[in-house]
């Protein structure tokens, strides 16, 4: 966390892709922000925050009987098979972590009709219902506006007081790793672009920002995308462990890249 802006005179904290919330529940531990407000433009992810934020005795219920017919099941990965379609009719929170603790690598992937299509992971023992996790999140998640919407539309809440953290779908390293779009939307460079003149706004309004991304010169030296395209800013680039790849001997240390504010 040393790479974060000073937070004196900031109280809101703002993550426009907020994925697992990794950054949000650091930032909740350290700092005491006046306003939290976190979006993703994925449905079923956001249902499931607020699933856990309002409903979470519910979910826990409902993800202890899919755990135990899971384990007890016969041929685990035809139940696993049964949950997606499940899931891909309803988008129910409670099948949305079971097939994140069960399918391939974590990874939520749609095909090209918007439906989940990540495969059976065969993990020997799963957690599928993290109890003690679910309730420590509903308590963390009491005072935070949780949206569902572009990114664009969150200017309103940006000021000079206010840190945002920017951890959109990276950009791929290669054209066999060009996993964009984890929701049903391609998040190609001219996103990244229009991304950047969203940072420039933010930034104009006198706001604190951190942004992450994938760093294209370990492939191509002289591919200098986000050198251009962020070079009024301030780039660092850190060392990284790649995790998803099919051979784990090519999941070594890379660098990415972290942008933020002149003077931070």
């Amino acid at each position: 966390m040393s790479n974060l802006p000073n937070m004196i005179d900031t109280n809101t904290y703002i993550e426009p892709f907020v994925g697992g919330g990794a950054m949000l529940f650091e930032i909740i531990k350290l700092y005491n922000f006046e306003k939290i407000i976190i979006n993703d433009i994925n449905p079923s992810l956001i249902s499931c925050y607020k699933a856990i934020k309002n409903e979470p005795l519910k979910l826990i219920d409902e993800l202890k009987t899919l755990e135990n017919e899971f384990l007890n099941a016969q041929k685990q990965d035809g139940f696993f098979y049964k949950i997606r379609d499940e899931f891909n009719k309803s988008q129910e929170p409670r099948y949305f972590i079971f097939l994140n603790k069960t399918c391939f690598n974590g990874l939520f992937r749609l095909n090209k009709k918007g439906d989940f299509n990540t495969p059976f992971g065969r993990y020997k023992n799963p957690l599928i219902c993290d109890e003690e996790n679910i309730l420590s999140v509903h308590k963390a998640l009491q005072n935070v506006i949780i949206l569902n919407t572009d990114y664009k539309n969150l200017i309103d809440y940006v000021d000079d007081k206010t840190f945002i953290y920017f951890d959109p779908p990276y950009r791929p390293l290669s054209k066999t790793a060009s996993f964009t779009s984890y929701f049903n939307n391609v998040f190609d460079d001219c996103e990244q672009i229009r991304l950047a003149e969203f940072v420039g706004k933010c930034d104009g309004l006198g706001a604190k920002f951190l942004l992450s991304n994938s760093d294209p010169k370990n492939i191509d030296k002289n591919d200098d995308f986000f050198d251009n395209l962020y070079k009024n800013y301030v780039i660092l680039r850190i060392n990284a462990t790649r995790c998803i790849n099919s051979k784990a001997s090519n999941r070594g240390q890379i660098t990415e890249l972290l942008i933020k504010n002149k003077g931070e």
